[in-house]
This record gives C-alpha cells, sequence and structure tokens, in this order.
C-alpha cells in the first residue's frame, strides 16, 4: 500500500538539495528594487501635493511675494518680525485659543455623556446613534444656515425662547461677548458625533468582567463607572482630547460663513487673519509667514500632549 507524503515533507527530510534550491530561486526572482514600483504613485502625489507646496510656502514666507506683483525680492526673516509686532496676530490667536478652551472641553465631556447613555442599554438603539451622529454628516454650510436662522435676532429660536421665560432678547452673533460662545455652541452640536463613535466603540470593546465582579461584590452604577469604566478609557479620552483640540486650533469654516471675524475682529481666528492678508491684502509672503508661525504653535501643543499622555502611560 502506497501513501502520499504530506505536502512539504520532502522540506523537512532533506533541506539541503531541493528546497536550499527553490529558496534560492525565490530570491533572485525578488529584488530590493520591487517594493519601490507599487509605492511609487503614492510617493508622487505625495510629493506633489504636500511636500512641494509646504517647500514653497516656507520659500515664500522669506519673500514679499503678493499677488499684485509680479517681482518677488528675498526679505529674510522681516516677516516674522512683522508678525511678532502685529497686534492682529496676537488678537486672533486669543481668539483661537478662547474658543479652542471653550469648546474642546464640551466636546469631550458631552461625547462621553452620550456614549455612556447609548452603551447603557437605552430602547431604541439605532434612533439613538442616528440622532447624536447625523449631525456630523452635514456639510458646514448647511450647519451655518440652519444656526444662522436659529440665532436671527427677531424670529429665532433662541430669543422667541428667551422672551418666553420674560427675558430681553440677546444678539447671538452681534454681541462681541457672546459672538464666539454662539460658534462653540453650534461646533458642538455639529462635531461631537465624531467624538461618540470613539467612546462607543472604547466602551463596547472594554471587557466586562471587572464590572461584574464588582457588581457582584455589591458596587452600584456611579461607583463602577467612576472607579472601572472611566480609568480603562483613559487613552480613548486622551485620544479624543489631542484630535480635538487640534482641530478647534484649526478653526476657520464656521465662523468665516457666519461672523466673517465679526463683531470688531471678536471672533476672528489665526486661519481667517492670513486668508485676509493673503487673499484680500495680497500680501502672499506675510501671510505664509504667519502661517508657519501657527504650524510651529501647534507642533508644540501636539508634542506636549503626547508627552503628557505618554509619561500617564
Amino acid at each position: 500500500m502506497t501513501t502520499t507524503a504530506p505536502l512539504g515533507a520532502e522540506e523537512r527530510t532533506d533541506p539541503a538539495t531541493g528546497p536550499a534550491d527553490g529558496r534560492r530561486a525565490v530570491l533572485r526572482r525578488i529584488r530590493p528594487g520591487n517594493g519601490f514600483v507599487f509605492v511609487l504613485p503614492f510617493l508622487l502625489v505625495f510629493g506633489l501635493f504636500m511636500v512641494w507646496p509646504i517647500v514653497q510656502g516656507l520659500w515664500m514666507s522669506f519673500t514679499d511675494s503678493s499677488l499684485a506683483l509680479r517681482d518677488t525680492g528675498f526679505v529674510g526673516f522681516d516677516n516674522y518680525t512683522e508678525a511678532f509686532g502685529d497686534p492682529d496676530v496676537w488678537s486672533s490667536l486669543g481668539n483661537t485659543v478662547f474658543f479652542t478652551a471653550i469648546s474642546s472641553v464640551p466636546l469631550v465631556l458631552v461625547a462621553l455623556a452620550m456614549a455612556l447613555l447609548v452603551h447603557s442599554g437605552l430602547a431604541g438603539q439605532w434612533a439613538w446613534r442616528l440622532a447624536f451622529f447625523a449631525p456630523y454628516l452635514l456639510p458646514v454650510t448647511v450647519v451655518t444656515l440652519i444656526w444662522t436662522w436659529l440665532y436671527q435676532p427677531e424670529l429665532g429660536l433662541g430669543n422667541q425662547l428667551l422672551d418666553s421665560f420674560g427675558m430681553a432678547p440677546v444678539g447671538w452673533l452681534s454681541d462681541e461677548s457672546v459672538a464666539m460662545w454662539s460658534i462653540a455652541a453650534l461646533t458642538v452640536w455639529w462635531t461631537v458625533g465624531f467624538n461618540f463613535l470613539l467612546y462607543l466603540a472604547a466602551l463596547q470593546s472594554l471587557p466586562t468582567t471587572f464590572d461584574e465582579a464588582a457588581a457582584l461584590d455589591g458596587a452600584g452604577a456611579w461607583r463602577r463607572l467612576w472607579s472601572i469604566t472611566l480609568p480603562q478609557l483613559r487613552r480613548t479620552t486622551g485620544l479624543v482630547a489631542m484630535l480635538q483640540i487640534l482641530a478647534s486650533l484649526k478653526v476657520f469654516d464656521q465662523i468665516y460663513i457666519l461672523t466673517k471675524g465679526g463683531p470688531n475682529g471678536s471672533t476672528r481666528p489665526v486661519l481667517e487673519y492670513v486668508y485676509d492678508v493673503g487673499f484680500t491684502g495680497y500680501r502672499l509672503g506675510y501671510a505664509s509667514a504667519i502661517s508657519y508661525l501657527f504650524f510651529a504653535l501647534i507642533i508644540v501643543v501636539s508634542l506636549v500632549q503626547f508627552r503628557l499622555f505618554r509619561r500617564e502611560d
């Protein structure tokens, strides 16, 4: 009776002949430069649309490049020196930091509360998830149009609610002390769905053994939340906070459409000032210098956050 040897038996019994020759043949077919062919299209696109604009913008920041003039001269660090002494740069940077502070905190806390609410086994799970995430799918123009109606001084829902309680109307977008808070409320409603999904995914991946053991020991729901669930979400909270701070620092769209930086520049962020300088004032070189200073600030914030989260881990 003849038996058939399992596949690869020759390789195990006689590694010095056939298998070695087979490996040599495979190695001869695999050349070190073969993988470069597959990544070359990505490298070309990345270099054309990412690396080259960065290099070109950095060079432009050292020139007096302008949309109104063809001749461009090298000015060294003059644009950067002017930016450090420009009060509009500092005021727009202050507006950006203020918006980041008042929007990032609720975007983390509200998203966590929404995820805990859905994860608790609420009836109609799909409806809650859809309601929490749907605003994030809307384009910025639709969102700002909706909230422009809500913030209407005479017919808007906000002032109508205040009037029903006997309170004076508020200039949601025309009052300097209120406008940035109004934009932050819009941003929270619009973008909290993304953070909600991150928290919900993290909650669904947590092991249930610790929570079940604590429940058997008599720990209540709040005790299990503070002592078991939230500590296990520390890494997710760090990720959400880091992403949200970076996103808030780069705010532009909703502010530009709603207020264009008004009233009196109280809501103008850095990126809008860069836009105004470069495409309204035609000073591309100076706008590039401001952009790279802001880029350096974002890099520093990112490194500090990464260092803090790494130390906690």
